[in-house]
């Protein structure tokens, strides 16, 4: 950690941001408390990380923001005796690391640094992956199973018959998730799904 670190807590629950501040205070780590997302969204920071409790939404509406900025800053989550699944979910999301609350000083300035590490790696691919989700996050339902369908090599032909819809049908599909995603052909399309983990 060089210089300290921004460390940018959201929770709604005041006296585990009171704890969480309170078990940083004199580290290198800057604690910057938030109640919820819309928070701190509406005072965007430049730099630094997020450590946000996992209440099925912060996570994701944070991470959709940074799609909508094109600006990735990573996401730790964190929440008390998380499920395999909870955590899963998180990192499939975006989130760079996850951690159980209670949890050390120690613990959580080890979680930061690696955080810190992983950002200077991962952080171009996760900003085009927030990017590209962002992007994908405009199509419909049917544009998406489009999408797919084009990704998977299949015509628009076999698309129809797949979703029971006439070849015009997937042309007006096709045509309107181009557009929507700002792609100029189909394989930038299918680039950005990839991105986006839509497909692999």
């Amino acid at each position: 950690m060089n210089n300290g670190t921004s460390l940018f807590l959201v929770d709604g629950d005041v006296r585990r941001r009171a704890a969480i501040s309170h078990l940083l205070a004199g580290s290198a780590v800057h604690v910057e408390p938030f109640e919820d997302p819309s928070e701190l969204i509406a005072r965007w920071p430049k730099s630094g990380l997020l450590l946000v409790h996992d209440d099925g939404r912060s996570i994701g509406m944070l991470l959709a923001q940074m799609g909508r900025l094109g600006q990735w800053l990573p996401v730790i989550g964190f929440a008390q005796e998380p499920s395999t699944r909870q955590v899963v979910g998180a990192v499939l999301e975006g989130a760079i690391d996850y951690v159980s609350w209670p949890f050390t000083r120690e613990e959580i300035i080890g979680v930061v640094e690696q955080a810190e590490a992983k950002a200077e790696v991962f952080g171009s691919a996760k900003l085009r992956e927030a990017l590209a989700r962002s992007r994908v996050d405009r199509l419909t339902k049917r544009e998406r199973e489009v999408l797919a369908g084009v990704a998977g090599g299949l015509s628009n032909r076999m698309i129809g018959e797949k979703l029971s819809i006439s070849p015009r049908t997937v042309e007006i599909h096709r045509a309107n998730m181009l557009t929507k995603m700002g792609a100029n052909h189909t394989s930038e399309a299918i680039r950005i799904a990839i991105e986006a983990a839509l497909v692999s």
